[in-house]
């Protein structure tokens, strides 16, 4: 069988080297970081643990497949834990609503009881709209490269499946057409910010995400989540893949027009029959792919939004707090705004921003029965360390900035009810700057592109490069960003090596 080298030991790359290892390949995984996980990150301190990236697994059976079809099941590995409610959340008008796992009447109910009598039935009718939506690109999108737009038509072939994915249409007039309190739209919109997107640009069919979340269920992993990534590593060293931490990767090494392995920082040439790529497509083809070799992947990477970033604060809290949710939401009174701040002319922080707390109530995650562990996410501009030459832009390195807004978020979490202050052990910031160093994912975007914009989804790296020989699989190339999205990366580009 051939030789394939894996640039990247994040969640895709794994996924895909266990795929590929099973098959026979000799698969090397090169990695610039001291370990695996990539953006599934994990930090300590004092007996404080957190999750520093997904808190949350939909679509679980991405995962039970890659286990399944590498040696053994996905929970004799994990345990996986129902999250009910899986978010609970509170409005600027003082609304507040649990929404149930799994149980879409539940989920009507508690939409009627909580914004009045015929938001449930409004909500209903849109996720059934939503779950036809989900059957018609399930198989021709999700599960099936796209190498450009004629694609998602030759694949499906049905004029009434084009009318209703409607890739004319955004989220958010699809959430206008269905959905009629705006506090469920203003729902709604939370959902786009799961590919790092504006709602009032990306496309309806991201519809599919809170229908999958709320068909499928939503999961935690006893442990933290990156108890799965350390699942699938030991996966991989059970198939013999081999891993080199601590080892930067300079160059995709091309040679009469193909990918015949990389060059690393200390000119170390590590051949390769084929070479996949599990890091964000514009450092593949920004600084790895050498020459006009990339020209395809570059053009169509201009084209696209970056997606947004992250600003994260990791609370080591004494106390606990009275009927706690895994997740909760706290909305600002202009949601809109802060997608203003994030993708207008003149990114910004967001002044009164959309606060998302992960904290499970996990024994492993804490030192003791009278702490808590929260991860604090907001939604945050990109980082751009050139911003006072271009005027515009914001540089998270800037001396004091990542201090004063940890304590403006603060101060909106105790303006919304949740003040904390008070009872912080100690705090750990991570800017989207931080995010850029740690990963290399340009200005810290979480999802590398957005999906912004009718076409967003061709605009996003193909799994193929222009580069025979060169694949990418990760969060920002096709189907796209999140756990389950780049397990389908990895099984769609071991599946198209196993055909090469």
């Amino acid at each position: 069988m051939s030789r394939v080298v894996v640039v990247g030991a994040g969640m895709a790359g794994l996924a895909c080297a266990a795929r590929l290892a099973v098959k026979g390949h000799e698969v090397t995984v090169l990695e610039q970081a001291p370990t695996w996980g990539g953006k599934l990150g994990w930090y300590s301190r004092d007996g404080f643990s957190f999750d520093t990236g997904p808190s949350l697994l939909t679509l679980p059976a991405v995962y039970r497949d890659t286990f399944l079809k590498t040696g053994a099941s996905l929970e004799s590995c994990v345990d996986l834990e129902p999250v009910d409610p899986v978010c609970h959340y509170r409005f600027a008008d003082g609304t507040e609503v649990d929404v149930p796992d799994c149980d879409r009447r539940g989920v009507g109910r508690a939409f009627d009881e909580a914004f009045g009598a015929g938001a449930g039935d409004d909500w209903l009718r849109f996720l059934a709209h939503a779950g036809r939506i989900w059957q018609a690109t399930r198989g021709p999108f999700l599960t099936s490269t796209l190498d450009g737009p004629l694609d998602l038509l030759r694949q499906s072939g049905r004029v009434r499946d084009l009318r209703t994915i409607a890739p004319w249409r955004s989220l958010d007039a699809m959430g206008r057409r269905h959905l009629r309190d705006p506090r469920l739209r203003q729902f709604l919109w939370r959902y786009a910010t799961y590919t790092g997107s504006d709602p009032r640009k990306a496309p309806a069919a991201l519809a599919v995400v809170p229908y999958v979340e709320q068909a499928f269920g939503a999961y935690y992993v006893s442990g933290g989540l990156r108890r799965l990534g350390e699942a699938l590593y030991e996966r991989c060293l059970e198939r013999g893949v081999r891993f080199r931490f601590d080892t930067d990767v300079a160059e995709v090494v091309v040679k009469g027009g193909r990918a015949v392995g990389v060059r690393l920082a200390d000119e170390e040439l590590v051949p390769a029959d084929h070479v996949v790529c599990n890091a964000d497509a514009a450092e593949v083809y920004g600084r790895l792919v050498p020459g006009k070799s990339g020209d395809p992947g570059r053009a169509r990477l201009r084209k696209a939004t970056p997606s947004l970033a992250g600003f994260v604060l990791l609370l080591a809290l004494d106390g606990r707090t009275p009927d706690l949710r895994h997740h909760t939401v706290l909305f600002p009174k202009d949601y809109a705004a802060e997608f203003d701040s994030i993708f207008g002319r003149h990114p910004q922080p967001v002044d009164d921003p959309t606060v998302y707390i992960a904290a499970p109530d996990d024994p492993a995650l804490r030192p003791d029965d009278n702490t808590e562990s929260w991860f604090v996410l907001i939604n945050a501009p990109r980082h751009d360390p050139d911003s006072a030459k271009r005027g515009r832009g914001v540089d998270w390195r800037e001396p004091g900035l990542a201090e004063s807004y940890a304590d403006r978020v603060l101060e909106v979490m105790a303006a919304r009810g949740l003040d904390v202050r008070d009872r912080i052990r100690w705090r750990e910031i991570r800017t989207p700057a931080d995010l850029e160093h740690d990963t290399r994912a340009p200005g810290g975007s979480i999802y590398g592109t957005s999906s912004n914009g009718a076409r967003s989804a061709f605009l996003r790296a193909a799994n193929r490069s222009p580069v025979p020989g060169l694949y990418l699989a990760s969060g920002s190339s096709h189907p796209g960003g999140g756990l389950p999205l780049v397990g389908l990366s990895a099984e769609l580009v071991a599946d198209l090596i196993g055909r090469a």
